[in-house]
């Protein structure tokens, strides 16, 4: 299954002609833009102009069907196509609001008078008055949706690739990490040993009891047992590999990746709070800086 990612761009237009009293009037564009961003859950917004708001159900039907998470704003525009750009008034439409206007003022005189844009307005309004957009609406929208669909999938394999990358990085770097923690193990037990036994020298030339040297054995071993951090490289090495297949299998995968993000993150700072080496030191902070870069690129992830 394809990757999605949560952000994506799609546009369209749609040519039309509105008719009014059997005469045809100026052809009439409607566009559609979508845009998408991140989100936890799907959130769906709306901007269309007051001939439309009778299809924002249906919009919206549409757009739950196909998405699953992001921030999703729908705005749409309906412009005239006539090279003015405005539309010339009816004459008989021009009658009509003289007329209504007259007898509003006849019972209200201080009801200011229609200015010339207010007049255009209403123009517009009673032109496209009769012109149903349903069906090109509905239309219009399934192909910018699939428009937007192949573009969060363009941009979800190019995150996949991203991830992908820092995922052998990131196993580069524990395979550098493992063949040090045996040897620092031991390292550290000779190290705690012999600074023991120069102790217990300075004590006179009297002998080691051998319950001192047991006690100096364990806490030997404690120590080492403090600073291993196998366990923490084993887990690294389980997430990395559940991430991998997640990536594999494709689908709705964002959330459960932003997790083993966290575990990633988790393991990597307890790798650097134990560590008993600069060079484990330095793996830990690379990889917090590859998995953080990880972090960024999930959360646009569907």
């Amino acid at each position: 299954m394809a990757v999605y990612s949560m952000t994506g761009y799609a546009s369209a237009q749609h040519s039309t002609a509105a008719h009014e009293a059997g005469a045809a009037a100026p052809a009439r564009r409607l566009g559609l833009e979508i845009r998408a961003v991140n989100s936890r859950f799907l959130d769906l917004a709306f901007r269309l102009p007051d001939e439309l708001r009778a299809h924002e159900p249906a919009l919206r039907e549409l757009l739950t069907a196909e998405l699953k998470r992001g921030k999703v704003e729908v705005r749409a525009t309906i412009e005239s196509e006539d090279a003015a750009g405005l539309a010339d008034p009816a004459p008989r439409l021009l009658q009509r609001l003289n007329s209504l206007q007259d007898g509003i003022r006849a019972w209200l005189p201080s009801a200011a008078p229609l200015s010339v844009a207010e007049v255009l307005r209403l123009s517009a309004a009673g032109q496209s008055g009769g012109e149903n957009w349903g069906k090109a609406v509905q239309t219009l929208a399934a192909k910018v949706v699939q428009e937007l669909l192949a573009a969060r999938q363009r941009e979800g394999a190019r995150l996949v690739a991203m991830l992908a990358d820092r995922l052998g990085q990131l196993r580069a770097l524990a395979e550098q990490a493992a063949p040090l923690v045996p040897q620092l193990v031991e390292q550290q037990r000779q190290r705690f040993l012999e600074r023991w036994a120069e102790a217990m020298a300075l004590a006179d030339g009297a002998t080691l009891p051998e319950a001192a040297q047991d006690r100096a054995l364990t806490e030997a071993t404690a120590f080492a047992i403090r600073i291993d951090v196998a366990e923490e490289i084993t887990r690294l090495a389980s997430h990395l590999d559940e991430i991998e297949r997640l990536l594999d299998k494709g689908g709705e995968i964002g959330k459960r990746l932003d997790f083993l993000i966290q575990e990633l993150h988790r393991e990597a700072n307890t790798l650097g709070s134990k560590s008993a080496a600069l060079e484990l030191t330095r793996i830990s902070v690379d990889m917090k800086v590859l998995i953080e870069q990880m972090r960024e690129q999930v959360q646009n992830l569907e």
